[in-house]
């Protein structure tokens, strides 16, 4: 049985919306007025960078590798990508043959995305 929305039937998202939009202006506001006002003091000890207690050494803008955020994008990529085995495992009966040649198409294409990284250097931590 196929069921019509009606306008009223999307009240309570629209109450839940303004309710979270005025919490979020009415906070900032009170914030904003309620709030002390500091002046700003600079000195060479309070602009200085603080690491965890780590003296700092040389300038922050040397040049670096960027392999661990390549890796933690990547990770992202394709733990993403690996969600979606997850329905498709709770349902493959229903899917029918369809269901499992096209599942094994989405597999070609992961293993595929996954050798071409491989023989790109991506996962390569010496270079």
């Amino acid at each position: 049985m196929e069921r019509n929305f009606i306008p009223a039937d999307y009240i309570p998202v629209l109450i839940q919306s303004v309710v979270a939009l005025g919490f979020v202006i009415v906070t900032m506001f009170l914030t904003h007025f309620i709030g002390g006002k500091r002046k700003k003091v600079h000195s060479l000890g309070k602009d200085e960078n603080f690491e965890c207690g780590i003296e700092v050494r040389g300038n922050a803008r040397f040049p670096f590798s960027v392999k661990y955020f390549l890796i933690a994008i990547l990770f992202v990529l394709f733990d993403v990508e690996i969600i979606f085995f997850y329905p498709w495992a709770v349902n493959f009966k229903d899917f029918g043959w369809d269901g499992f040649w096209e599942m094994l198409i989405f597999l070609g294409f992961l293993l595929f995305g996954f050798y071409y990284i491989y023989k790109k250097g991506a996962l390569n931590w010496e270079d």
